[in-house]
């Protein structure tokens, strides 16, 4: 693409690499140099933390507020009660209220390590749509927002039709979704002044229909930017490890196990994810991401010390990195390492190498430790663990012992006092 923003904002979200699509670059470009403009992400609760996919559009928001923008982030405490069907195969689990604002109170927490909160012109705001949801009256919806839709045009929209295309089934409830998003929008420029929307690219649709909704509503000008959907070099969807969804939270994922999945990194995507996750300059990403041999790992580091000081603090950041070398270089413990301790009466006179490994989350099932410890690649204290039969008793895990799975994956086990 040809076109060069002058706001500051654009010009991040570009040059980083940010940026899928946009509905107006020029007229956004000029909304953005007259001051600080709202915009807004939603965020639907459907689990008590993000997860790293949610991380790049946490990243846009961070942007938006160094830039003098003023960041909004909306809360789906309305919309996670119906459920996005974006390209799902089927329809998600509804969740109760209690559930939800229990979700809201854990994803609450990410965003303040991010962004500053308050009352300024470019100080954050935490908006829930539960607000303007719980309150519709669905006939008045019906026919003051809903006679803006057109079905033949929601039916089109890809999230939609590759679901029906499968002969898979789309509840009522769930196609009032993308109805419903577009009214966060209407709503929010009415109440906050809110003139774009952010999202994954998936949520095009969903962006695009809010816009025609607030534009037929309202004059003025208002806008849509998407982020790519990142999938790792290897194809993997970004967020998931192999231990599962790689989270926010510090009490769902601790901050070395955090710092240890940047490190993983596969040298295709140090560049990438220098831009997209640190704030460190555009030339230092290149000169980092063009290190060879062995001299990427050091990239690698700096990568998950930048990322995982943004989220979890530098204090965490150094004592991941101090872990990582006590169990890498030195073979040591690691003090720092996932730990799990189990209650004395649950092990009774012993119990099973393979069911530790289980339980220390280095594998998800007995029948995957047992191959690991078949194909040398389980350890019991920095030596090789070869009897799948070995049980540990209760004296053993009192001085705590250490499991690892290949060369990354590490934690250590023992008794609670």
């Amino acid at each position: 693409m040809t076109f060069q923003p002058k706001s500051d904002f654009l010009n991040i979200m570009m040059e980083r690499g940010f940026v899928a699509d946009c509905t107006d670059y020029s007229r956004l470009d000029e909304t953005l140099l007259e001051g600080s403009m709202p915009a807004y992400i939603g965020f639907d609760a459907t689990a008590t933390s993000l997860h790293v996919g949610s991380l790049i559009q946490i990243m846009m928001l961070r942007w938006l507020q160094k830039t003098g923008g003023k960041p909004i982030t909306l809360m789906g405490g309305g919309t996670t009660k119906v459920g996005d069907p974006s390209f799902r195969a089927d329809e998600r689990p509804l969740l109760m209220p209690d559930s939800i604002e229990q979700n809201i109170a854990g994803i609450q927490k990410v965003f303040s390590a991010y962004m500053t909160y308050g009352t300024g012109p470019s100080d954050a705001l935490l908006i829930n749509n539960a607000e303007w949801l719980d309150e519709l009256n669905y006939l008045d919806f019906l026919r003051d927002i809903g006679r803006h839709f057109s079905v033949n045009r929601m039916l089109s929209f890809e999230s939609v039709k590759s679901r029906l295309d499968r002969e898979q089934s789309l509840s009522f409830l769930e196609f009032n979704y993308m109805i419903l998003q577009a009214y966060d929008f209407l709503e929010l420029h009415k109440r906050y002044g809110c003139k774009l929307q952010m999202g994954g690219s998936d949520q095009w649709g969903n962006i695009v229909n809010g816009i025609d909704l607030t534009r037929r509503a309202m004059d003025g000008w208002i806008f849509g930017l998407t982020s790519p959907l990142l999938t790792t070099s290897d194809g993997k969807k970004m967020g998931k490890s192999q231990n599962g969804a790689v989270w926010l939270n510090a009490n769902m994922l601790s901050s070395y196990e955090f710092w240890q999945f940047w490190r993983n990194t596969t040298d295709a995507d140090v560049g990438r994810f220098l831009k997209l996750y640190t704030e460190l300059p555009i030339e230092e990403c290149d000169r980092l991401s063009s290190l060879k041999g062995s001299e990427i790992n050091d990239a690698k580091v700096v990568l998950a010390n930048e990322v995982t000081s943004l989220l979890h603090g530098k204090g965490a950041a150094t004592k991941a990195e101090a872990t990582a070398r006590e169990v890498f270089e030195k073979g040591g413990i690691g003090e720092d390492l996932p730990t799990f301790l189990l209650n004395a009466e649950d092990v009774g006179d012993g119990i099973s190498v393979v069911q530790l490994i289980v339980k220390a989350g280095l594998v998800s099932s007995g029948k995957e430790a047992k191959r690991l410890i078949a194909e040398n690649g389980a350890k019991l204290n920095d030596s090789p663990l070869n009897d799948a039969g070995q049980w540990i008793d209760v004296t053993t895990l009192k001085e705590t012992i250490k499991l690892s799975a290949g060369k990354k994956r590490h934690a250590l086990i023992g008794i609670k006092d």
